[in-house]
């Protein structure tokens, strides 16, 4: 099998290797990176047209490259990603979120508490509604912690672990805490410490998406 992973972030490629190197080692993956997506978003302040055709293009390359499946990496880009699904269906295409939302709503219950830890704030504008489309009664309870990929882009994985596991102390009270980017995951352990709670992140649970999705 071969996955195409399309980033927007370069601190995404290594945790979805580590990922696929543990859950799916024999999977082929093709990463294809425009971290140049990111910054525009954070200038432009919303998705737009050209963002959408942007990620079209990128996945019928990673199509015309003989993926099996695509998996996008970056969780502020939802309706962008819905767009190449149904261009490109029935190939599996999963935004990065997807499978982690399933997993954290069958954890806490269709009514329970879910934190939401980002250090990106555009995730926290767009992830909620791919919440409530599964579990409208769903409690989220959101964190932000941009010092963190403030730190990571300096070079500073101790210090994004750190800050991201101090932030996670708001989340005590809910059900389960979910990491909503890939480059939270290298804190996972120190979050699940901070909180007491099960820790998911977006890596792991799309990479068991898509096992199941492509051996079916």
């Amino acid at each position: 099998m071969r996955i195409a992973l399309i980033h927007a972030l370069n601190h995404s490629i290594a945790p979805i290797e580590a990922s696929f190197a543990r859950l799916w080692p024999e999977a082929q993956r093709a990463n294809l990176l425009d971290d140049t997506l990111s910054s525009d978003l954070a200038q432009e302040g919303k998705l737009t047209p050209a963002m959408t055709k942007r990620f079209l293009d990128l996945a019928r390359y990673a199509r015309s490259c003989g993926a099996d499946g695509i998996l996008f990496t970056c969780s502020a880009f939802g309706p962008c990603i819905e767009a190449c699904a149904r261009e490109l269906a029935p190939l599996p295409v999963l935004r990065p979120n997807e499978a982690m939302i399933e997993e954290a709503v069958s954890r806490a219950g269709a009514q329970g508490r879910i934190g939401l830890l980002a250090t990106f704030a555009p995730t926290l504008a767009t992830m909620p509604a791919e919440f409530a489309a599964i579990a409208p009664d769903v409690t989220l309870v959101p964190a932000l912690v941009s010092e963190a990929l403030a730190a990571l882009n300096r070079g500073d994985a101790a210090e994004h672990d750190r800050l991201a596991a101090e932030a996670a102390r708001e989340l005590e009270g809910c059900d389960v805490v979910a990491l909503a980017q890939f480059s939270l995951s290298s804190a996972a352990d120190r979050v699940a410490t901070a909180t007491g709670r099960a820790v998911l992140t977006t890596p792991d649970s799309a990479v068991r998406k898509l096992r199941r999705l492509l051996s079916a």
